[in-house]
C-alpha cells in the first residue's frame, strides 16, 4: 500500500483547495479509530476522513457515508466540544512523514478567538490523532501512549506535542539531499545490493511500490541491483522528488484482471505491465474511496460482528456435538430388538431354565435354520425375572428411541436456525443490520451469552428493494426478523414471494403492479435470481429457487424467526449475475 508522505503531500494540497475557510459542520465517529468532520466551504459539503487504525491509516476527502453509533464515543464529544462550528484554517505536513497538522480557527472556553489542531500521525500501527492548542499543548488524544507503552515518547493529555523519533533516514524533500549527495551515497553502498532497499533504507517518506517504481523505470526490472540500475537511477529518483514538491502528480489506482484494487499511488504506475490495468482517478479522495471504500467498510463491520459469530459459532459446535451423541445413543436403541427376542426366547424356555443358571443355549425359532443362540442370564433372578428384564430394556430402548427422535429433530431445526442467521450475518453491511440480529438473538434466547447486551428499541427492519429490468419492484429481507417482517405483514397476498430451495436465504418479494394479474418472466427470472445472491448458495450455477403467492406461505405459531410454510410452490433454476443485481439495487 501506498499511503507514504508523498501521497500524504498530495492529500493535503488537496483539502487546502477544497476547506479553507470552510466551517465544520458535524463530527462522527463511526468506529473506534475513525474520525468524520462535516465540513461546508462555498457552498459545497465535504466530508474529511481521518483514520488512525493499525490497518490502513489515512486521511482524505470522502464521499463514503458510513454508519454512526447511536451513542458518540467519548473521542467524539470530545471532537464536537473543540471543533463544532469552527473554520478550517490549512493543513501542512510535518517534515517529509505521514503526519499532519490540521489548524482551525475556533473559541477558547472564555470566547476568545484562538487556534486548535488535529495532528494526524498515519503510521500503521502506530498512527494517532491528537488534538492540541496553539502552544502544541495536548488536550486530547485517541490513543495514549505512557511509559508503560513507550519509553521513548509519550503522548498524553497536558503534555507538550512532540513529533515521533525520526529515523535514521535522509528527507529527500530537503536542499541538501542533491545530486551529488545521491551520487555519494550511491557510490559508498554496495552495488550488488537492491536498489529498491538501498532507496527505503537511505530516505524517508518513500513507499516500497514508490521505491521499485523508480528502480523500474531505471532499469526496465524492479530486483534490478544498484549497479544494474545506477545509470539511470539518480535521474529517475528526482524526476519523481520534483513531482512530488511540484505537487505534479496524478492519483492513479491499480486493478487487477477481476477489476479488484491491489494498489494505488501519486505517479503512473508502469512496473506491473499487463498483469494488471490502471485507471486515473478524479481525484486523490475517490482515488482512497475506491481503494478502501468496501474493504474499510467489510474490516468495520466484521469487527462489529465479532462477539455475534462467536456466539453463533459456539452454538454450532454444541448443537453438533449434542447431535453427535443422540445418534450414538439411537444407535444404541437398535440393540432393543435383540433384548425383546431374548425375552420372548427365555419365555419359550421357561421349562427348561431354573434360577442359577448364568447363561443358557437355546434355538432360535425366529432365524430361518433355527441356529442355537446363547443368552446371559442374571443367576440371582428366576427365569421368569430375567425374562422381565429383557423387556424392561427392550421398552427402555423403544421409549428413549421416539425421544431421541423427537430431541434430534429439534436439533437439526436449532442447527438451521443458527445456519440462517449465520448466512445473515454474512451478508450484513451495517450496525443496523447487526443491530436487528442481535435482538433476534436475544428473542430467541441467546442473550444470556452476549456480554452486556441491553435491548434496544427498534426501528422498521432492513428491507433491501431492488427494481427490475421492465420496472417491477422487488423486497428483500436481510436477516431473520426483516423476513418475517416482509413476508407477514409488508407483503400483499398476491405478490410472489420467492426462496432458495433447502438453503439458508432471504425471503424476496416481487411485488404485483396495479391492476397486472402477473409480472413478466423476465421479473419472475431476476427475483429469483436475487433470492438465490442473497443466499448460502450464492456464488453456484442453477440453483433452486422456490415461488409461490404470498398467501401460500405461512408462520406457525412459536416458531424460530424467519421460519415459514408454504404449499403448492414451482421451482426455478437461475444462476444470478452479480453485476446485474448490483445495478438492480436500489439506494
Amino acid at each position: 500500500m501506498a499511503y507514504d508522505a508523498g501521497m500524504l503531500r498530495f492529500v493535503i494540497a488537496e483539502l487546502n483547495a477544497k476547506l479553507t475557510n470552510g466551517k465544520v459542520d458535524k463530527i462522527y465517529q463511526p468506529s473506534r479509530d475513525e474520525a468524520v468532520f462535516q465540513i461546508r466551504c462555498a457552498g459545497e459539503e465535504h466530508r474529511l476522513a481521518i483514520s488512525a487504525g493499525g490497518n490502513g491509516a489515512r486521511m482524505n476527502l470522502t464521499k463514503l457515508k458510513t454508519e454512526n453509533p447511536a451513542t458518540p464515543p467519548m473521542f467524539c464529544m470530545m471532537l464536537r466540544k473543540h471543533f463544532q462550528g469552527a473554520r478550517f484554517a490549512g493543513a501542512e505536513q510535518l517534515g517529509f512523514e505521514r503526519a499532519a497538522r490540521l489548524t482551525f480557527d475556533t473559541h477558547d472556553d472564555l470566547g476568545f478567538a484562538s487556534k486548535k489542531h488535529i495532528i494526524c500521525e498515519l503510521m500503521g500501527r502506530f498512527s494517532n490523532i491528537i488534538i492540541t492548542d496553539e502552544q502544541d499543548k495536548i488536550i486530547g488524544v485517541l490513543k495514549s501512549i505512557d511509559f508503560t507503552t513507550s519509553e521513548k515518547r509519550q503522548v498524553l493529555s497536558g503534555m507538550k506535542y512532540e513529533l515521533p523519533p525520526k529515523q535514521d533516514k535522509h528527507d529527500p524533500m530537503s536542499d541538501a539531499v542533491d545530486l551529488r549527495f545521491f551520487n555519494k551515497l550511491a557510490s559508498e553502498a554496495d552495488m550488488n545490493k537492491s536498489a529498491e532497499k538501498f532507496i527505503i533504507s537511505n530516505f524517508s517518506g518513500i513507499s516500497p511500490l514508490i521505491a521499485r517504481e523508480i528502480v523500474y523505470r531505471a532499469a526496465g526490472k524492479c530486483d534490478a541491483t544498484l549497479g544494474e540500475a545506477s545509470r539511470e537511477l539518480t535521474e529517475k529518483f528526482f524526476s519523481t522528488i520534483d513531482s512530488i514538491k511540484d505537487l505534479r502528480g496524478k492519483p492513479v489506482v491499480i486493478k487487477n484482471h477481476e477489476g479488484i484494487p491491489i494498489e494505488y499511488a501519486f505517479t503512473d504506475i508502469r512496473q506491473y505491465g499487463r498483469d494488471a490495468q490502471v485507471e486515473e482517478c478524479e481525484s486523490f479522495g475517490q482515488l482512497i474511496d475506491v481503494y478502501f471504500g468496501e474493504r474499510s467498510r467489510d474490516e468495520r463491520v466484521h469487527r462489529k460482528m465479532s462477539d455475534i459469530f462467536k456466539l453463533l459459532s459456539n452454538a454450532e459446535t454444541r448443537i453438533i456435538k449434542k447431535m453427535n451423541l443422540q445418534r450414538d445413543e439411537l444407535a444404541a436403541c437398535d440393540e432393543g430388538e435383540k433384548y425383546k427376542l431374548w425375552g420372548d426366547l427365555i419365555t419359550a424356555n421357561i421349562y427348561r431354565l431354573n434360577r442359577g443358571m448364568e447363561e443358557c443355549t437355546v434355538q432360535n425359532y425366529m432365524s430361518e435354520d433355527y441356529e442355537d443362540i446363547t443368552i446371559p442370564l442374571d443367576k440371582r433372578l428366576t427365569p421368569s425375572a430375567n425374562a422381565q428384564r429383557y423387556y424392561k430394556k427392550y421398552n427402555k430402548s423403544k421409549a428413549a428411541r421416539v425421544h431421541l427422535t423427537e430431541q434430534l429433530e429439534g436439533a437439526q431445526a436449532e442447527l438451521e436456525y443458527v445456519y440462517s442467521v449465520l448466512d445473515s450475518l454474512s451478508r450484513a453491511d451495517g450496525e443496523k443490520e447487526l443491530s436487528e440480529i442481535r435482538a433476534e438473538l436475544y428473542h430467541s434466547g441467546y442473550a444470556s451469552k452476549m456480554k452486556n447486551y441491553t435491548e434496544k428499541k427498534q426501528s422498521a427492519p432492513s428491507i433491501a428493494k431492488y427494481l427490475t429490468t421492465d420496472g417491477h419492484t422487488v423486497l428483500c429481507g436481510r436477516n431473520n426478523i426483516a423476513n418475517d417482517y416482509l413476508t407477514t405483514k409488508l407483503a400483499d397476498r398476491g405478490d410472489w414471494w420467492f426462496h432458495v430451495k433447502n438453503q439458508p436465504g432471504s425471503h424476496v418479494v416481487l411485488v404485483n403492479k396495479e391492476g397486472e394479474d402477473d409480472p413478466s418472466g423476465e421479473a419472475f427470472t431476476e427475483a429469483a435470481e436475487i433470492a438465490a445472491y442473497n443466499s448460502k448458495a450464492r456464488g453456484g450455477v442453477m440453483i433452486p429457487v422456490d415461488y409461490t403467492k404470498v398467501a401460500k406461505v405461512k408462520k406457525p405459531a412459536g416458531s424460530k424467526p424467519g421460519f415459514v410454510t408454504y404449499s403448492t410452490n414451482w421451482t426455478a433454476y437461475v444462476t444470478p449475475d452479480e453485476d446485474r443485481i448490483t445495478k438492480m439495487k436500489q439506494k
